[in-house]
């Protein structure tokens, strides 16, 4: 960011190096693997940087070969890695995926003894970029472990609710010790935010109801400006105080579905700085989804503004 210019996407949290397996199967059985950027805020960056806007996130990792790959990737991604930082005594953490198309993709996360993008601390954020960023975007799995929870508290009461401020409902259960501490943290981060975004479990685990259209007038009735619920294979609905879309999913043949709420929630952003009509933000976003599910990455997969412009035109993939 240079001096006196806000970025337009800024996010909080997760970070890591994704193993993805080459081939369909068990870990047990498959031999070879590709190398990714992970982690949700990260790529919901990169997402959104590949839509041409000026992102950056805030995150940590290990003082080892791949962080030293997260900032190169960053780098290469055009998402600004100045608050990046390393831990010592912490390692960058790994993920590994089984691919079982079309709707199975088990992952597995090795984040132990601790994630370093959980040592986040409050004190060490750059509070003044939070608040003239155009866009803000946290995640409830940030909230599962101290200090990041209170970085990421902080961070959102430094918006005092400036739309769109905006929480990925991002549930995670192995990361918490509880389901209903992960309900009450989801709460109070939802009274700091403007837009919810999440899938029939985290919806359920933030206002205690998988209905679609119910959960999204609860986090409506929290102060929320918007509330987005994605459906699966059921597409997905939005709502505003004054108005409701739906939008159904495009075929498309699933190869790896998980980058793309990622792909959703970077291109959600770019709708809503563009101040887009709502349907067409939502369709935007729905269709960058299915391109990321039709490939292998998560992080490169993210596409471009004419890719999504043309799967729209074409209506599949």
């Amino acid at each position: 960011m240079s001096a006196g210019v806000p970025f337009d996407v800024l996010t909080i949290g997760r970070v890591g190096v994704d193993f993805y397996p080459t081939t369909h199967g068990s870990l047990v059985e498959v031999r070879h693997f590709d190398k990714f950027l992970g982690g949700s805020p990260t790529n919901v960056a990169v997402a959104a940087a590949r839509l041409g806007e000026r992102a950056a996130v805030i995150t940590r990792t290990g003082p080892d070969p791949l962080g030293e790959y997260v900032h190169v990737a960053l780098r290469n991604f055009g998402v600004d890695d100045r608050y990046v930082t390393s831990v010592e005594g912490l390692q960058t953490p790994v993920t590994f995926c089984e691919i079982f198309p079309p709707d199975r993709f088990p992952i597995y996360f090795y984040r132990a003894p601790k994630a370093p993008d959980l040592e986040i601390y409050p004190e060490e954020l750059d509070l003044d970029a939070i608040r003239a960023a155009r866009l803000f975007w946290a995640t409830v799995s940030g909230l599962s472990a101290e200090p990041s929870r209170a970085a990421t508290m902080a961070a959102l009461a430094a918006r005092s609710r400036r739309h769109p401020t905006m929480l990925d409902l991002d549930y995670r259960a192995s990361f918490w010790s509880s389901r209903e501490d992960a309900t009450e943290a989801t709460g109070q981060a939802l009274a700091q935010a403007t837009v919810a975004v999440g899938n029939l479990e985290e919806v359920e685990v933030a206002v205690g109801t998988r209905d679609p259209e119910s959960a999204a007038d609860r986090l409506l009735d929290l102060g929320l400006e918007l509330a987005v619920v994605k459906l699966g294979p059921g597409g997905v609905i939005a709502k505003s105080r004054t108005e409701r879309v739906a939008v159904p999913p495009l075929s498309v043949r699933v190869v790896n579905g998980l980058g793309a709420g990622d792909a959703f929630g970077g291109s959600l952003c770019h709708g809503l700085l563009a101040d887009w009509p709502l349907a067409d933000t939502v369709r935007f976003a729905s269709a960058a989804g299915a391109i990321v599910a039709s490939r292998l990455a998560c992080s490169e997969a993210m596409p471009t503004a004419p890719e999504v412009e043309d799967i729209l035109r074409r209506g599949k993939m």
